[in-house]
C-alpha cells in the first residue's frame, strides 16, 4: 500500500505526497478513463485493460511533450477510477497523477447511497459522506473489495442542472466537510445557480480558496465568474476546446478570461479541458489533454495575456489550490 502520509507544502497524487513546487503546469479538471456507472458490465463494451493503458498513455505522453507535468482526474469515486491502472501510467509517462474522491450528481449515485437501510428510506446524511470521502484522504483510496491505495488530492462533488437535490446537499455538504477536516480542496461543479451552490459549500466554513467552481464557461454562468473570483474561489474555465451549445466557444473563452485578468483576478483562473482519455458508455470528449497549452494559451497571449499571468494560471494557481493545508 502506498504511504499516504503527507509533509508540509505537498500534493497527494497517486504515487503518494510529492512537493507542490514539483508540479510544473497543471490540467486541473481532466478524466482519464471516464466510465457510465453499469457500462463496465454491458456485453456490448469491451474493457480491455490493455488496450485502455496504450491509449491513455499515448495521450498522457502528448500532454507531457506540449510541456505539461500534472494531471487531475476529477472523476470521483465510481466513474471509471482506476488507481493501479493510473499508477502504472503516472510510474511509465512521468507525469503527475492527481486522483479524487467524492461522487455526484444524484443521479449517478448507486442505490446504497440513496436509500440506506432505513425504514423509511433516507438519504445519506452530510457527515456520513464527509467519513466515507475524508477515510479516501486519510487511510487511502478504496479498491473495491481489495485494499487502499494513495491518499485522495482532492474531493470533488456534482449537482444536477436543474437544480440541486437534498443528496446532493448532504454530497456538497460532507465534501466541504472533507475539505476541512483533511486539507484538501474541494472542486463542486455546480447545478442550476453557482452562486447558491458556493454559498452552501462556504456554509461549512471552510476558506473561499479552497474551493474551485467547475464550469463556469457555461452560458448560463454569465456574470458568475467575476463574483465567484471576488467572493475569493477559484474560477473553473474547464471546458475548453468544446464548442456546443451549452458551452462557450474558445474566442468567448478567451474573453472571459483577459476579462477576469483585467479585473485583477488572474490568481483566482484555473483552466482545463474537461478532456476524456477513454469513455465508455458515453461520448468521447474528442478534446486532448494538450489543448490549452497548444491552442488556447497562444490565442490568449495573441490578445494580451502577458508571460507571467500565463504562469500564474497554468502553474501557480493549481499549485495554491491543491497543496494540502
Amino acid at each position: 500500500m502506498t504511504d499516504t502520509t503527507t509533509s508540509p507544502a505537498s500534493v497527494n497524487t497517486v504515487l503518494g505526497p510529492v512537493s507542490a513546487h514539483d508540479l510544473g503546469i497543471v490540467a486541473v479538471h481532466e478524466a482519464l478513463l471516464s466510465v457510465v456507472p453499469g457500462a463496465q458490465f454491458a456485453p456490448d463494451i469491451t474493457m480491455d485493460r490493455a488496450e485502455i493503458f496504450a491509449v491513455l498513455s499515448d495521450k498522457l505522453n502528448d500532454f507531457r511533450q506540449a510541456g505539461g507535468r500534472t494531471i487531475v482526474d476529477s472523476t470521483g469515486m465510481f466513474h471509471g477510477r482506476d488507481l493501479p491502472l493510473y499508477e502504472t501510467l503516472s510510474r511509465t509517462t512521468g507525469v503527475h497523477i492527481i486522483a479524487s474522491t467524492g461522487m455526484g450528481p444524484e443521479e449517478n449515485l448507486g442505490g446504497y447511497f440513496l436509500t440506506p437501510q432505513t425504514n423509511p428510506p433516507t438519504p445519506w446524511p452530510a457527515e456520513k459522506f464527509a467519513d466515507l470521502f475524508s477515510r479516501e484522504v486519510t487511510d487511502g483510496m478504496v479498491v473495491p473489495r481489495l485494499e487502499r491505495r494513495a491518499a485522495a488530492g482532492l474531493v470533488t462533488t456534482t449537482a444536477a442542472r436543474d437544480g440541486m437535490t437534498p443528496t446532493e446537499e448532504s454530497l456538497f455538504r460532507g465534501a466541504a466537510r472533507t475539505a476541512a477536516a483533511t486539507g484538501v480542496p474541494v472542486s463542486i461543479r455546480y447545478g442550476a445557480d453557482a452562486l447558491a451552490d458556493l454559498d452552501i459549500v462556504l456554509d461549512e466554513k471552510i476558506p473561499a480558496g479552497r474551493v474551485l467552481v467547475g464550469g463556469l464557461d457555461r452560458k448560463d454562468a454569465a456574470g458568475v465568474a467575476l463574483e465567484v473570483a471576488r467572493r475569493g474561489a477559484f474560477v473553473g474555465i474547464d471546458h475548453v476546446g468544446t464548442d456546443d451549445e451549452d458551452h462557450l466557444n474558445d474566442a468567448e473563452r478567451a474573453a472571459l478570461v483577459m476579462e477576469l485578468v483585467t479585473a485583477g483576478f488572474a490568481g483566482r483562473i484555473v483552466l482545463s479541458s474537461n478532456a476524456i482519455g477513454v469513455a465508455k458508455g458515453h461520448q468521447d470528449s474528442r478534446v486532448s489533454f494538450a489543448h490549452v497549452l497548444t491552442t488556447f494559451i497562444p490565442q490568449l497571449k495573441s490578445q494580451g495575456l502577458t508571460e507571467a499571468d500565463a504562469g500564474r494560471i497554468l502553474i501557480d494557481n493549481p499549485r495554491e489550490l491543491l497543496t494540502v493545508r
